[in-house]
């Protein structure tokens, strides 16, 4: 570590690691292009760089290709930062999106529900497929690692997704925050919304807050305000008493 924080200290080792960040796998005199110092002084500090594991090199020909190695800088992040800063950033994020929630005519809907169990229990009984299947009708699929793709599958054995997304956080069993469109909207990212559960643990009981941002008008809107109070309950159900409701709450007339 004091390798890299001392190769870190130099303003043109950062910028070599900028320009690898950019365009990774240069050689020495692509790196030197934009570097206002001899070949010589540019090999000195590839080889600090180096030296402290940010930078690897690999053999092509004649030419001798320089690769960015992110896992030092993510280590210092982990272990300088994020325990110290995560819930100041999280806050600080949380507001940006309420400011430009503000700014837009998307809606939004937050639900609450009190249920007598453990955070980890709730977290699996919202990412175990078995058991979304029991309550919700559909199975969500996932490993539920950041940056995975997650599925919300029909039980009727035709395995159609009516739901895709990704996992955008995923820290159990207290935070899930997934990307949540119909399937032929997959690939388009103004056409998702962004669902949050947060489940916060009180003595015997946990509150889950669920809250669904940039849905797509008013009639999505309306949809999700009837669907997530149904989805919850039968949730709620089967989480204390061992069985979802004797009836698909959904199904309600009205709804």
């Amino acid at each position: 570590m004091d390798q890299v924080f001392k190769a870190l200290a130099d303003d043109t080792r950062r910028r070599l690691l900028d320009r690898l960040h950019e365009q990774n796998g240069q050689t020495l005199g692509e790196l030197c292009e934009h570097i206002a110092m001899t070949r010589q002084s540019v090999t000195q500090h590839l080889a600090v760089l180096e030296a402290a594991n940010l930078i690897s090199t690999v053999r092509r020909g004649r030419e001798k290709l320089h690769y960015l190695n992110p896992v030092p800088l993510h280590e210092i992040q982990e272990r300088w930062i994020d325990k110290f800063e995560r819930p100041r950033l999280r806050a600080l994020g949380d507001l940006k999106r309420r400011a430009e929630e503000a700014m837009s005519d998307k809606p939004s809907y937050v639900y609450v529900t009190y249920i007598a169990s453990t955070p980890e229990k709730v977290w699996d009984a919202l990412t175990d497929a078995d058991l979304t299947a029991v309550y919700w009708g559909h199975a969500n699929v996932s490993d539920w690692r950041p940056g995975s793709r997650w599925e919300h599958v029909r039980t009727d054995g035709s395995g159609i997704a009516d739901v895709v997304g990704t996992v955008v956080e995923s820290e159990r069993p207290t935070r899930l925050v997934t990307s949540w469109a119909a399937p032929e909207h997959e690939g388009e990212p103004d056409r998702h919304s962004r669902l949050t559960f947060d489940i916060q643990p009180h003595a015997d009981i946990v509150r889950l807050t669920v809250t669904h941002e940039d849905l797509d008008g008013e009639d999505e809107l309306r949809a999700i305000s009837a669907g997530w109070p149904a989805v919850l309950s039968n949730l709620k159900s089967l989480i204390e008493t061992g069985s979802p409701l004797p009836q698909e709450p959904w199904l309600v007339p009205g709804l």
